[in-house]
């Protein structure tokens, strides 16, 4: 699933492509939205908030969540694109650009005044204009559920996903399992917020400062392997809010206690 750091670039691009015009093209290709049309709207800022997307537009905001699979890909107008049509969720287009979001999930368009009925459940967002540590920390540090677990909830904090909250608890010392009230949670938060930020203009995202393949990441998907610190093998288990929710965890036994 798409990270906090992948749906700011995402933004950044469609906001370099769509803010500040007037659009020509609007299709929605949802049978829920299928018939709104903001043709000739002003585009006026297309931002992240965590995970999700917010193209706010005239008096209206077109949400959007790229789940798994979903991606936004920037064209000149008219241009060939690089995914099957039929995959296509939503056309946003100027006159000089077509924005095109394919497996994109939760389409909906609200009234921008409404914004915060989709958004205003998320925590803190440490990319966001309106960070705050410390609100983030106490939400965390009040969750009495897996650290692990703590940290992907976006209610406590917006835009960490599997791969940070694996890497985040390494360098810290924590065991997944560990609950997040018996952690330091000031110092989870202010690591996790200096990690986004690093990554956030890079295309390649590193924990290591190594973005070759195979050395970006201290545990995520290295079960099986030595650890890189210490040499213990790297262990893989799974921890979710419940069944349906279960993530992949990766830890090393020597370093994480």
């Amino acid at each position: 699933m798409p990270e906090g750091d992948t749906v700011y670039r995402a933004a950044q691009r469609l906001d370099e492509a769509l803010a500040g015009t007037e659009l020509t093209r609007f299709e929605l290709r949802v049978p829920q939205a299928a018939t709104i049309d903001l043709t000739g709207m002003p585009v006026h800022q297309v931002l992240s908030r965590g995970k999700h997307l917010l193209h706010r537009i005239g008096d209206w905001t077109l949400h959007t969540h790229l789940k798994m699979e979903g991606e936004w890909h920037v064209y000149p107008r008219g241009g060939r694109w690089r995914r099957p049509g039929f995959t296509a969720r939503a056309v946003v287009g100027n006159a000089e650009w077509d924005t095109v979001g394919f497996d994109l999930a939760d389409i909906t368009v609200v009234p921008t005044r409404d914004e915060e009925q989709l958004v205003g459940h998320l925590g803190p967002d440490p990319l966001g204009e309106h960070w705050d540590p410390a609100e983030a920390a106490r939400r965390l540090g009040a969750d009495e559920r897996a650290a692990h677990v703590a940290l992907l909830d976006q209610r406590n904090i917006a835009g960490f996903g599997n791969e940070y909250a694996n890497e985040i608890l390494f360098v810290r010392g924590i065991l997944p399992t560990r609950p997040a009230t018996q952690t330091d949670a000031a110092a989870i938060v202010d690591l996790g917020a200096r990690m986004i930020r690093a990554n956030r203009e890079r295309s390649r995202r590193t924990f290591t400062g190594d973005d070759r393949p195979g050395r970006s990441t201290w545990v995520y998907g290295r079960e099986g392997r030595p650890c890189r610190r210490c040499g213990t093998i790297i262990v893989e288990g799974s921890l979710g809010a419940d069944p349906t929710r279960e993530r992949n965890t990766f830890w090393c036994p020597n370093c994480q206690t």
